[in-house]
């Protein structure tokens, strides 16, 4: 099935079958090129500033000279930023990668316990917070020797504006918690400082690391994909050979409501429509609807990427309908299913056909998506892109034919490197012939189209964000008054799915708001869950393995 790849005889009119891997030997040669292209042109916008690719340049070099000159760090060394949409995190990123160091991306949401675990196993040398969150970041930095650097949301936008808005934010809005972390860097003063030292030529090589990328795994501790120079260069050419039929030269402005630490945004947006000159219109909060239709009234868009749950937000929020549209040609949908009624809807508003791509975090993250030409939602998660091979095996690992279901796999120059430091568990996923198991259901139509089925782990997607159960079920564990726990995915219309947790009490008097008071200072928001059930036992194997399955096809209840 591999060989015959029925897929390429129905590939959109230009999209070659095969990519040039080698055009950019690193993601900083796709930016000196843009640079070189686009100097003048803005690069990112957040909160009415602009920063153009000049901008980009002389800020990201000014960083890196400052991580080498200053803090003298080594190439390799890895350095952890933790921030949501804002000026600050493309500078720090390019910054980052100039220096020839690695970029350890880090959900500002996570609980001290997370962010712990992934600065220990990473071996970041320094984090780079935003404010709001340095809380956190003062709680697992004391006693070790990771240095901070912290910046407030305004610090980038400058003018009178830029001191008004860090002040309403912690003053008025109380959303900056009070920290202190001894021998903390702003973040103007590393750029100041960094001006004092000459940015040295550094050699990047294509297969150097240019991500720690963490995702969960099936053991629920998150592990890092190792994505290389490479692997982000080849996926930002598969995406753009297949979106840039119809894309303007130095004309896009595409909305990036998803957070760019998240791989979807990071390589859809900040990557792709860096080759074609765009501007990449950052949403910080996207979650504030209102204000969000608001920005887009106020934005001649040509394109916006996102999951299913913002797109529905979207179309759920009073005045979305009166956007103007007609500069729009391209919605891209990923991270989670889109779901049929979204799709529709969408096409309905806007005029624009809502088009699903499938990728993991593995696959840096593209792997599949469905012609840009595709007059209506058709439910499949598209076709595998350029240089992309795909196939279903079944549990021995044997090709199935066409129409059979069993676990799609992947093999191309996006597929990761590996997990970081865990040998052990990339073989797991990372078979001899090099095919990336993904651990989704899937079959393949006549046309070389992939459905995705149904999911052969137990991963729960919440609004496009991976949770895996035993995280959730070690934190609840902890919990004196729990016997037994099971956590298991039901359907929700807003996220998609949600957690709904499944516990025998050890302490009769347990409650199902105390359970979701533990939860909430132990795990991220999306992890949370949203339904918790009592019982006086659980369905298990007869070798005691629970039967989350069992419980998954149970009806919610118990809110």
């Amino acid at each position: 099935m591999s060989s015959e790849r029925p897929w390429l005889a129905h590939y959109p009119q230009g999209v070659p079958a095969q990519i040039d891997v080698e055009e950019f030997p690193s993601v900083v040669s796709v930016l000196e090129n843009a640079i070189e292209n686009y100097r003048d042109r803005p690069a990112f916008s957040n909160f009415g500033k602009q920063l153009t690719y000049a901008d980009i340049d002389r800020l990201s070099a000014q960083f890196a000279a400052y991580l080498l000159g200053e803090l003298k760090l080594k190439k390799g060394d890895r350095v952890a930023i933790m921030m949501p949409n804002c000026l600050q995190y493309p500078i720090a990123t390019f910054g980052v990668l100039r220096a020839g160091l690695t970029v350890v991306n880090t959900n500002p949401m996570y609980t001290p316990r997370e962010l712990k675990h992934q600065l220990e196993d990473s071996g970041a040398k320094v984090i780079f917070v935003l404010d709001n969150f340095g809380k956190t970041v003062q709680d697992v930095v004391a006693g070790t020797d990771v240095k901070v650097i912290a910046t407030g949301l305004g610090d980038m936008i400058g003018g009178l504006k830029g001191p008004i808005m860090n002040f309403v934010l912690k003053y008025v809005k109380k959303m900056v918690p009070d920290y202190d972390i001894p021998g903390a860097v702003r973040f103007h003063d590393t750029l100041t400082l960094g001006q004092m030292h000459k940015l040295p030529e550094i050699e990047i090589a294509p297969g150097d690391i240019a991500f720690l990328q963490y995702t969960g795994g099936t053991t629920g501790v998150a592990k890092g994909a190792m994505l290389t120079h490479r692997n982000l260069v080849a996926n930002m050419q598969q995406a753009a050979a297949w979106v840039g039929a119809n894309a303007k030269l130095g004309e896009e402005i595409i909305i990036t409501a998803l957070p760019l630490y998240h791989i979807f945004a990071l390589t859809a947006n900040g990557l792709v429509f860096m080759k074609f000159g765009g501007l990449n219109h950052m949403i910080t909060n996207p979650r504030d609807m209102p204000a969000f239709v608001k920005e887009l009234k106020n934005t001649p868009f040509t394109a916006i990427t996102g999951v299913n749950t913002l797109f529905n937000g979207l179309l759920n929020t009073p005045g979305f309908s009166e956007v103007d549209f007609s500069k729009l040609h391209l919605t891209l949908g990923g991270g989670m299913a889109v779901q049929r009624s979204v799709a529709e809807r969408w096409k309905q508003v806007t005029g624009i056909t809502l088009i699903e791509a499938y990728g993991l975090t593995e696959t840096s993250p593209a792997a599949c998506i469905n012609p840009m030409d595709l007059p209506e939602y058709n439910g499949a998660i598209g076709l595998p892109i350029s240089s992309t091979d795909a196939c279903v095996k079944d549990e021995e690992g044997r090709i199935l034919a066409m129409g059979e279901v069993g676990e799609l796999c992947i093999k191309g120059p996006q597929v990761m490197k590996g997990y970081w430091q865990k040998p052990e568990e990339t073989a797991k996923v990372i078979d001899e012939d090099g095919w990336l198991h993904t651990g989704d259901m899937a079959k393949m139509d006549e046309k070389g189209f992939f459905y995705i089925v149904d999911r052969k782990k137990d991963m729960i997607l919440v609004s496009g964000f991976n949770v895996y159960p035993n995280e959730i079920e070690d934190v609840i564990a902890m919990m004196p008054g729990v016997l037994e726990v099971a956590a298991v995915g039901v359907p929700d219309d807003k996220s998609g799915e949600a957690v709904k947790v499944v516990i025998v009490k050890k302490d009769p008097a347990l409650t199902a708001e105390e359970v979701k008071a533990h939860a909430r200072a132990n795990l991220t928001g999306y992890k949370h869950p949203k339904f918790v059930e009592f019982r006086k036992e659980l369905p298990k194997t007869n070798v005691g393995k629970i039967l989350r399955r069992e419980l998954r096809d149970a009806p919610p209840t118990g809110h």
